[in-house]
Formats: structure tokens, C-alpha cells, sequence
């Protein structure tokens, strides 16, 4: 069985991949003033900001609504109980 020699180039390359695969620094950098507290704080206030506008258009279309009359007959009439066809 014949074993290869490794050439200098496979090495160089095999280094400088393992190199930046072991620096895992992924992604660009981020601005001191997107991290923190204050910002995640200030964040959430925006969004329960938004909730709140999006409730509040919610209950003003169903007020919006038209309600049905009370005096229509509908599903809210009393029915007679039912009582045995027959008996044993």
C-alpha cells in the first residue's frame, strides 16, 4: 500500500481553514448601543406599544359590529322537552 506525501499547499490550506473555522467570529460587528438592557427595554416598550394600538382597533371593529336584535327568534327560543315515542 503506497501512502501519499501531504504537499505544502494542502497544508497551508488545511491550516489556514482550520484556523478560521476555530475563530467563530460569524457575522458582522454589532453597536455598542444595540446591546444591553436599556435597548432590549426600550424595544419591548415599542412593541407593547403596538399591541396595545392593535387591541384597541380590535375592540373598536367589534363595537363596530351591528348586533343582532334581541326580538328575532333565532337560536335562543326554548324548545319543549322531548319526550319517548315509546315505551317497554
Amino acid at each position: 500500500m503506497k501512502v501519499q506525501k501531504l504537499n505544502a499547499m494542502s497544508v497551508v490550506a488545511s491550516v489556514i481553514l482550520g484556523t478560521l473555522v476555530a475563530c467563530g467570529a460569524v457575522g458582522g460587528p454589532i453597536a455598542p448601543e444595540n446591546v444591553g438592557v436599556t435597548p432590549t427595554i426600550e424595544r419591548q416598550k415599542r412593541l407593547d406599544a403596538l399591541n396595545e394600538k392593535q387591541r384597541e382597533a380590535a375592540a373598536a371593529a367589534e363595537s363596530a359590529q351591528p348586533q343582532p336584535d334581541p326580538m328575532l327568534p333565532g337560536q335562543d327560543i326554548d324548545l319543549p322537552t322531548i319526550q319517548p315515542l315509546g315505551s317497554r
